[in-house]
């Protein structure tokens, strides 16, 4: 579970202070689905990079999986965020100079993997969103929507608890966005919980609730009451 409350995020200047967050509370069940909308500038991204840990706050609580993330060293928060989050970015973020197999390898091998659990999970993950005859093809090879699946690849393969995702479908066209949008359904249905940002209305109700954020304030929450009543059913 994922638990902001009253967080507060200033990025500062000197001469200027700008309120990215303010007072910002959300909590995001464990196997949820939630798309954070809103305009450009409305704190969509600050608020995933806070999540994400990658960003500090000024302000408030915030709890991950039952930990007080505010309470961590960098050491501390880095090993956490490799353990339970993963992220997938517009750009894809792929190096360009290493095969889709290696582009997937490069994390698992930051956390010391050995190379048989590597590659059982690679194959995996590749197979899972349909890349497994691609794996030595270069990033340049493939399209924008199987750049993409390889990106979700990456985040995969270290089996997160959390993905999160940036404007995950913001450089493809509508017929590879909803591919992407049907995997990420597909994923999150075998138990990840999925935290999207988007400018899209018509992405935003595919997931489970809709959260829109102005002013880094949330404006207001949309399907609060279909995933109330989906989680009294699971009991």
């Amino acid at each position: 579970m994922l638990r902001m409350s009253n967080i507060g995020k200033i990025y500062r200047t000197e001469h200027v202070e700008t309120s990215a967050l303010q007072d910002f509370s959300l909590e995001v069940r464990s196997g949820e689905f939630i798309a954070v909308t809103g305009p450009s500038g409305s704190g969509k991204t600050t608020f995933l990079n806070v999540a994400g840990l990658l960003e500090t706050f000024d302000s408030g609580t915030y709890e991950l999986d039952g930990r007080d993330v505010s309470q961590l060293s960098d050491d501390k928060r880095s090993d956490l965020r490799n353990e339970k989050i993963g992220f997938i970015f517009q750009g894809f973020n792929l190096l360009p100079d290493l095969n889709v197999y290696d582009n997937i390898d490069v994390p698992l091998r930051y956390r010391r993997m050995k190379a048989a659990d590597r590659r059982e999970r690679i194959d995996n993950v590749l197979t899972l969103v349909g890349l497994a005859n691609r794996a030595k093809h270069m990033p340049s090879q493939l399209s924008g929507g199987q750049q993409q699946r390889v990106a979700i690849a990456r985040a995969l393969a270290g089996e997160p608890a959390f993905l999160l995702a940036d404007e995950p479908t913001g450089n493809l066209d509508s017929t590879m966005a909803g591919q992407v949008l049907d995997l990420l359904g597909e994923i999150n249905a075998r138990g990840t919980t999925i935290v999207m940002v988007t400018h899209d209305p018509e992405l935003a109700r595919r997931a489970h609730r809709s959260v829109h954020v102005v002013d880094g304030k949330i404006a207001r929450v949309l399907g609060e009451r279909a995933i109330v009543a989906r989680v009294a059913q699971a009991r």
